[in-house]
Parts: structure tokens; C-alpha cells; sequence
């Protein structure tokens, strides 16, 4: 039983190993001279003006929430593409149950005006 994880002790030396050589290598190499420019943070060439740390309305985090939960679900449609022939009917009315009860998600947050920017 033992023997069976080798593998994977030798996976992880061989990281153990090469994550510092690679680091340190890097270090070796690259060039180190730090100035101002380049340690300020980059905003596509405007001088940051304000805390980044600043407070976000609530909806940005919606939106992001409801993207996730969406895309999520839409992936179960990836599965049943690949094996469609092999559910037949009872896949196909399986997923058409699926998709309404997303569509109704999809409406009702709509309705709700989760998706308005404004």
C-alpha cells in the first residue's frame, strides 16, 4: 500500500527542489534597479488619485454573483451536448425542464432590476 504513493513523494521533491533553483535563478538574472516610475501602481497611464481601498456599491457585487451563478449553470449544458443521443427523450425533456426553470431565474432577476447598472 505504501508503494503506491512514490509517485507522489517524488512529485513533491521534485517541486520542493525546483521551486527555489527556479526562483533563485530568476533573481540571478533579472535586472534590479527600482525608481519611481516603476514603482508606482499602473492605471493605464493615469496617476492613481484616490484610495484603492475605497468602498463599491453593492450592485457591482451582484452582478458578479449572478454572472458566476449563471455560467455555472450553463456549463451543465456541456455534459448533455456530449451525450445527447445516449439520454434520448427523457434527456432531452430533462434539460428543457432545466433551461425554463433557469430562463425563469434569468427573468425573474431581470424583473427585479438586479441587472441595471444605473
Amino acid at each position: 500500500m505504501p508503494q503506491n504513493y512514490v509517485p507522489i513523494f517524488i512529485f513533491i521533491a521534485i517541486v520542493a527542489t525546483l521551486l527555489p533553483i527556479t526562483l533563485l535563478a530568476a533573481k540571478l538574472v533579472r535586472p534590479e534597479n527600482p525608481n519611481k516610475t516603476k514603482l508606482m501602481p499602473y492605471e493605464c497611464g493615469i496617476d492613481p488619485v484616490d484610495n484603492a481601498r475605497g468602498r463599491y456599491t453593492v450592485r457591482f457585487y451582484i452582478i458578479a454573483i449572478l454572472f458566476v451563478v449563471f455560467d455555472v449553470e450553463t456549463i451543465f449544458l456541456f455534459p448533455w451536448a456530449v451525450k445527447f443521443k445516449a439520454f434520448g427523450l427523457f434527456g432531452l425533456i430533462e434539460i428543457l425542464i432545466f433551461l425554463v426553470i433557469l430562463i425563469a431565474g434569468y427573468i425573474w432577476v431581470w424583473q427585479k432590476g438586479a441587472l441595471e447598472w444605473v
